[in-house]
């Protein structure tokens, strides 16, 4: 999608900001822990290659994404720390991976045993590591058999396999309900035994093991293992969305700004936008924003306020793909700055009116929006 770089409309990004963010967790688990920073997603919608170019350059130790091509833009980027790869990758890519190091997540025998024939021939060892699924029930392994015989074929074949880390998820650190402490507590649990069930002697390198996301590290920095995963906090958003404090000072990365292209003044009774579901009161100014649902204003969004020069101005009518209608108090000039995500405008507030989560709206902005960097 082609960015819209004609039209008011822009992201712009605090690289300082992802810095600081990524110290501050650091300091929060001990410089002596593995900090991966989790750039899936182009970043969370904040742009992977300069967001990981800075890190690098500040001393990031590593990166972590979702799918085999992210990792790849990063190396042609120039990004020579670790990157991690947390979902399942092809085997038969197997060469291409290894030849970028990239660590890949693995789960399943038979997907070294497919791989391991096409390393051997092409002379190449591949970095692993494995995911062992605790209770998230998405990837991973479920049981020390499943989890050992994927240790000793690697270490069988170790031209072909380096197991650099085991790790697992947790699908409810985020949250302090008592059922959420007790499936954390839980998957702590399995995931300890687990581990402490693997022979792990006959590998030639001690691997990572880590569990931590945001949420864990935010809250229980003391349960970090050998490193963490920082996600949505590297962007200084919550991961409770607002729910719980963090006691962090997290600078919030992205500002989401547009502008007012077309304001006027409506009779009493007439309608707005598709569906005609809002009725304007006599004299009412109303004013257009030059963007929509495709740029990831979704439709949801309607009722929301943005700010208009500072002040509060709710979004009227059904949100068009690339336009949206707002209703204020006092006329202004074309032009006037318009601010969805910033000072005083969060992405969580953005997401409880949805009823999403921030990582979604972040995420959903859309590529036709430019994103502009200091």
């Amino acid at each position: 999608m082609v960015a819209g770089i004609h039209r008011p409309s822009q992201v712009d990004v605090s690289l300082k900001h992802i810095i600081h963010n990524y110290q501050t967790y650091q300091n929060q688990i001990g410089k002596d822990k593995f900090l991966y920073a989790v750039v899936k997603a182009d970043a969370y919608g904040h742009g992977a290659v300069p967001v990981s170019q800075a890190l690098a350059q500040a001393g990031c130790d590593g990166f972590a994404v979702a799918i085999a091509d992210e990792g790849l833009e990063l190396r042609q980027a120039g990004i020579e720390q670790p990157i991690l790869i947390l979902g399942l990758s092809q085997s038969q890519d197997a060469v291409l991976l290894a030849e970028a190091g990239l660590d890949v997540t693995v789960s399943q025998l038979a997907w070294l045993q497919a791989a391991q024939p096409l390393l051997a021939q092409a002379n190449f060892q591949l970095k692993i590591q494995l995911k062992i699924d605790s209770g998230m029930s998405r990837i991973g392994v479920r049981d020390v058999a499943s989890g050992q015989d994927i240790i000793d074929y690697v270490t069988s074949h170790k031209q072909q396999f380096q197991l650099t880390g085991i790790f697992t998820h947790f699908a409810t650190a985020d949250s302090q309900t008592p059922a959420s402490r007790a499936q954390q507590s839980q998957q702590a649990q399995s995931f300890k035994q687990l581990v402490a069930g693997l022979d792990l002697s006959q590998l030639d390198e001690a691997p990572l093991i880590h569990q931590s996301n945001t949420a864990m590290m935010t809250w229980y920095p003391e349960e970090t293992l050998d490193a963490g995963r920082l996600g949505i906090g590297l962007y200084g958003v919550n991961p409770s969305n607002g729910e719980l404090a963090t006691g962090l000072d997290l600078k919030p990365a992205l500002t989401w700004t547009s502008q007012i292209v077309a304001i006027k003044q409506m009779a009493g009774g007439e309608k707005v936008s598709y569906g005609a579901t809002y009725t304007c009161q006599p004299g009412e100014w109303l004013a257009t924003l030059p963007l929509g649902y495709a740029d990831g204003l979704w439709r949801a969004y309607q009722g929301y306020q943005v700010l208009v020069a500072g002040q509060a101005a709710e979004i009227v009518g059904r949100v068009c793909m690339d336009q949206a209608i707002i209703t204020l108090k006092a006329p202004v000039p074309i032009g006037t700055p318009v601010t969805l995500i910033g000072p005083g405008q969060s992405a969580e507030a953005m997401s409880r009116h949805s009823h999403t989560i921030g990582y979604e709206v972040l995420c959903a902005i859309s590529s036709r929006i430019p994103r502009y960097y200091r």
